[in-house]
């Protein structure tokens, strides 16, 4: 009896996207897009839509760009002028440490900002490095990490990227992607 009841029930498909991009009223009982709308607004409420873009701008540098990504990696020839131009400039910047000197599979993140003359505001902090990792390894990564900031900075922004990137932090995951065991030579 109790299975029949289950079955009698009507069924409601899942909708996988929760929120969708329509704005709804409050009377619908159905889940809708948060919207801002005025008494003295004339014409369609504009959904607010909260995008999954944090204050962080945040980024992976590889010491070995994939193929298919190695136009991310040439820096620009312009002012900087979009997040996508900060990106690629950043990554043009990384040298990694000698082979001789670093570790397979190692990633370290730092944080920093810029000022809107594109100067870095102190030295970047380290935030993550990788588990197990020395103290000498690590120290070599920041310096390396260090030294290629210094290289690229101040960067060249537009007056309009300046003004946004200006005090926000910037986080970077270095990843040295490297094969080092087969360029050393050892097995």
């Amino acid at each position: 009896m109790a299975a029949a009841t289950a079955e009698a029930r009507p069924r409601h498909q899942i909708n996988p996207i929760p929120f969708s991009h329509s704005p709804c009223s409050v009377l619908d009982g159905r889940p809708c897009t948060p919207y801002f709308c005025s008494v003295f607004n004339h014409g369609p409420c504009i959904p607010e839509i909260d995008y999954p873009y944090g204050e962080n701008l945040q980024l992976t540098v590889q010491s070995v760009p994939p193929q298919n990504d190695a136009d991310k990696y040439k820096k620009p020839d312009h002012d900087l002028n979009t997040i996508g131009d900060l990106f690629a400039a950043l990554r043009s910047c990384w040298t990694p440490p000698p082979a001789d000197a670093a570790r397979e599979g190692m990633q370290m993140s730092v944080r920093f900002s810029f000022k809107r003359s594109g100067e870095m505001i102190g030295t970047p902090r380290m935030t993550y490095f990788t588990e197990g990792a020395s103290p000498d390894t690590r120290a070599t990564y920041l310096k390396a990490i260090n030294a290629s900031l210094d290289a690229c900075t101040p960067m060249k922004f537009t007056g309009d990227l300046g003004g946004a990137l200006a005090g926000r932090p910037i986080a970077i995951r270095y990843v040295d992607n490297r094969e080092l065991g087969k360029q050393s030579g050892t097995p």
